[in-house]
C-alpha cells in the first residue's frame, strides 16, 4: 500500500494549562538571561591564565611515537587535497575522495590539532562515555568496514577506534599530521593555489615546534566544533587549591581507572564538585557517584533526561533484523530522521524507536516538510506557528518532568530537576543511573537558580553566600559554540582563511552574513570546501550528515575533474548570483525556526544572544537552515545534482601542475 508523507496529530490540551506551562518556560528562561551571552564563557585555549591554559593540555597523546614516525608532510610541495581534521568529517570526505576515484590514498594530507583520529571522540574520554544516537546509525561506512557495534549505544572508546579503523582501511594513518594547528589558509591568484601554514607540537607544552607551509589544489575544512573547551568566567576559579579538570581532558592521574576501566578508586575518600548538567555530565556524574564520598553537582539548568535503554548487540539479530540489505545503514538514518522531523510516512515503521522519535515537536529545530503557510510579517501567523509547536511538545515534556518525580523520591530536589523548556530547546539527554543517583545521601544537588556559582575560593565553590568545601572540581562546562550559525566556517573551526584579493572569509561573513551554495562553498574562495548546517542541514545524527556532506562535495570536484580530463586542472567556484539564490531560499524559510528565539539560553541560540537591529535580524536569517528537514533538502541537491549542470558553479580550467612545479 503506498504510503503518504503525514505529521504526528496534535494532542489535546487544556488551554489554560499549556498556557501556565508556557509562562513557566519564560520565567525560566528570563532568568539565564544574560548580556554577555556567549563572551560568559572562556575557551581554555585563549585563556591569559597559566592554570586554565594548562587545563587544554593533550593528556592522550603519545608523543614518543608520534616524533618517531616519519613526517607525512614534505615542506612548500602542492597536495592535491588538504584536509583541517581527522574527526569523522575528515576521514569521510579523504574516503568518498578515494572511493570516487578523485584521488588516492596519496593526494590526500589530513592535519588535526589532536594526536590521533576521532575528532570529538579523541579528546572526549570521561566515564560513562556514549554515543547518544544509536551507534548502527552512528558510526559510520559499516557496510563498508563490515563492523558490528557492540552496543546499541556504543562506548567512547570504540567510537574512537572504529576511527581508528577507517583510516587503516583507506591507508591513511600515515597521510595525517596530528598535534598541529592550522593558521592560515590564503589563496595564491597568481598560481590558484592555497598557501597553508600551521604549527606542528613536538610534545607537551613547552616542547618544541616546527613551522609547515605547504600548498594545495582543494582545502577541506572538517574541523569540529566539539573540540575547544570552555569554562564559565567564574571569579577566582584559579585560586582553588585542589585539582581541577575539563571533563574533554578527563585526569584518570587522579580519578584512577582508565577509559576502559572505569573503577574511579582515586575518589573514594574524596569530596567531588561537578559544575554543568549537560550532555556530558549525564553521562559522567553517574560513574563518580559510585566511588565519590560525596558528590556535589551545580547546576544552572536542568537537562531533560530520557530512558537509555542500553542493550548489548545480538549479532545473529543484527544481521537478520538490521544489516538486511545494501544500504542499510542510509535507510535506517533517514528512517530515524524523518520522525524527527515529524513526517514519518503514513505506516511506517519505526526502525529505532528511541527516545528521539516519539518528540514531533523537535522539528521546530530540526526543521520539517509539513509546514503551513506562514506570513513571516505577521505577528499572528508567527505566533500559531509557534503554538501549535508548544501544542505538540506539551505531552512530552511533562513526560520528561513526571519521570523525575517517579524517579527521585525528594520532592523538592525532583522539583529543582525538572527542565522547563521545550523539547527543542535543548539537546536530549539519556540515562538510567543520573536521576536515581540524587536518592543517594552522599550526593547533593546544588540548584543555582540559573545563575552557576557566584565564585570560587581555595576551598570550594560560592553560592550566593553560601561556600561548599571539595577536594577536586570537574569542569562539566562544554565547548566554544558560539555563533554556531552565524559565524563563517572560519571562526567555527579557529583558522584565517583569505581568499581572491586577500579577501578574508571572517569579513565577508561579518559584512553580509551567510552566504554559500547548498552551505558548502562560497564565491571568492575557489576550491575550498567545508561542513556545517549553516545554509544546509542538520540532522540530529552528525555522521549522517558529514557523510552526505562529503558526497556531495566530492561530486562537485569530481565532475569538474571529469571535464578537465588528465592534462588540465579544474578551479571551482560558485557565483555570487548562484549563492545570493540560495540564500534567498534558506530566508525565505527562516521564519520557521521562530520558536528557538524565546529558548532557555544554550548553544541553539547563542545563549540568548538577539540581533538588535533589523541589519543583524537578516544576517542571523542567512545563517539558518533549511526548515523542511533533511529528506527535503538531499532531495534539493540531489536534483541539482541530477541535472549534470554544476549548476551555479564557474569551472576554469587551468594547465595541470608538473612534478617539477609542485615542488617550487
Amino acid at each position: 500500500m503506498a504510503t503518504t508523507p503525514t505529521q504526528a496529530a496534535a494532542p489535546e490540551v487544556d488551554p489554560q494549562h499549556l498556557e501556565a506551562v508556557r509562562k513557566k518556560y519564560a520565567e525560566e528562561a528570563q532568568k539565564r538571561l544574560r548580556p554577555d551571552a556567549v563572551a560568559q564563557f572562556l575557551t581554555l585555549k585563549d585563556a591569559n591564565d597559566p592554570r586554565l591554559q594548562a587545563l587544554n593540555e593533550d593528556p592522550w597523546a603519545d608523543h614518543d611515537a608520534l616524533n618517531a614516525r616519519p613526517s607525512p608532510i614534505e615542506d612548500s610541495k602542492v597536495y592535491p587535497f588538504f584536509v583541517v581534521g581527522a574527526g569523522f568529517g575528515g576521514l569521510l570526505f579523504a574516503v568518498h575522495a578515494i572511493q570516487s576515484g578523485v584521488a588516492t590514498a596519496d593526494d590526500i594530507r589530513l592535519v588535526d590539532a589532536a594526536g590521533g583520529f576521532g575528532g570529538t571522540w579523541y579528546w572526549n574520554r570521561y566515564p560513562g562515555l556514549h554515543c547518544d544516537v544509536e551507534s548502527y546509525m552512528y558510526l559510520p561506512l559499516l557496510e563498508e568496514t563490515g563492523y558490528i557495534p557492540t552496543k546499541k549505544y556504543a562506548p567512547g572508546w570504540e567510537i574512537r577506534e572504529h576511527a581508528e579503523r577507517i583510516a587503516d582501511q583507506w591507508h591513511l594513518q600515515d597521510k595525517t599530521v596530528f598535534r598541529s594547528d592550522v593558521e592560515s589558509v590564503t589563496w595564491d591568484d597568481s598560481s590558484e593555489l592555497w598557501n597553508i601554514s600551521f604549527k606542528e607540537r613536538r610534545g607537551p607544552q613547552g616542547s618544541p615546534i616546527i613551522s609547515h607551509h605547504v600548498r594545495a589544489q582543494y582545502v577541506y575544512l572538517a574541523a569540529g566544533i566539539l573540540t575547544r573547551p570552555q569554562v564559565p568566567r567564574i571569579s577566582g576559579l584559579s585560586s582553588f587549591a585542589g585539582p581541577m579538570f575539563h571533563t574533554a581532558r578527563w585526569d584518570y592521574g587522579i580519578t584512577g581507572g582508565s577509559q576502559k576501566n572505569q573503577v574511579l578508586s582515586g575518589l573514594r575518600d574524596k569530596r567531588v564538585a561537578v559544575i554543568g548538567t549537560a550532555a556530558t555530565a549525564i553521562g559522567a556524574i553517574p560513574e563518580i557517584g559510585k566511588y565519590a564520598k560525596e558528590l556535589f553537582v551545580f547546576q544552572r539548568t536542568p537537562a531533560y533526561v530520557k530512558p537509555r535503554n542500553q542493550r548489548d548487540t545480538n549479532r545473529e539479530d543484527f544481521k537478520a533484523t538490521v544489516a538486511t540489505k545494501p544500504g542499510w545503514q542510509f535507510d535506517r538514518q533517514i528512517n530515524w530522521n524523518s520522525f524527527l522531523t515529524n513526517s514519518a510516512k503514513t505506516g511506517q515503521p519505526d526502525l529505532v524507536s528511541d527516545g528521539w522519535t516519539d518528540q514531533p515537536a523537535y522539528s521546530a529545530m530540526m526543521g520539517s516538510p509539513n509546514q503551513a503557510e506562514l506570513d513571516p510579517n505577521s505577528p499572528e501567523s508567527i505566533e500559531r506557528l509557534v503554538t501549535g509547536f508548544h501544542i505538540l511538545d506539551l505531552p512530552n515534556m511533562e513526560a520528561v518532568r513526571s519521570r523525575v518525580d517517579q524517579s527521585v523520591k525528594d520532592p523538592k530536589t525532583a522539583e529543582k530537576l525538572k527542565p522547563w523548556y521545550p523539547s527543542w530547546c535543548k539537546r536530549p539527554t539519556f540515562s538510567d543511573t543520573y536521576l536515581p543517583l540524587f536518592n543517594e545521601p552522599h550526593v547533593h544537588l546544588i540548584d543555582t537558580d540559573g545563575k552557576g556559582p557566584s565564585h570560587a575560593t581555595e576551598r570550594g565553590l560560592v553560592v550566593g553566600d553560601k561556600e561548599y568545601p571539595v577536594d577536586i572540581i570537574v569542569l562539566s562546562t562544554g565547548f566554544q559554540l558560539a555563533n554556531l550559525r552565524a559565524g563563517s566556517p572560519a571562526s567555527r573551526i579557529g583558522v584565517k582563511v583569505l581568499g581572491r584579493n586577500g579577501y578574508s572569509l571572517d569579513d565577508k561573513w561579518d559584512n553580509i552574513g551567510a552566504a554559500t551554495l547548498h552551505g558548502y562553498l562560497t564565491n571568492g574562495f575557489p576550491n575550498l570546501f567545508f561542513s556545517g548546517s549553516s545554509q544546509a542541514t542538520i540532522t540530529g545524527n552528525n555522521t549522517m550528515m558529514l557523510n552526505f556532506i562529503a558526497q556531495h562535495v566530492t561530486y562537485m570536484i569530481s565532475e569538474a575533474k571529469r571535464r578537465a580530463g588528465t592534462k588540465k586542472r579544474a578551479i571551482i567556484e560558485v557565483t555570487r548570483e548562484a549563492e545570493e539564490a540560495h540564500t534567498a531560499e534558506i530566508v525565505k524559510r527562516a521564519p520557521y525556526f521562530s520558536a528557538i528565539a524565546g529558548c532557555t539560553p544554550g548553544y541553539f541560540n547563542g545563549y540568548g544572544a538577539v540581533a538588535a537591529d533589523l541589519e543583524g535580524k537578516k544576517k542571523a536569517a542567512r545563517g539558518a537552515t533549511w526548515s523542511e528537514g533533511t529528506r527535503s533538502f538531499l532531495k534539493y541537491i540531489g536534483d541539482w545534482r541530477e541535472e549534470g549542470k554544476l549548476r551555479g558553479l564557474d569551472v576554469t580550467l587551468r594547465s595541470a601542475l608538473d612534478a617539477e612545479r609542485a615542488r617550487l
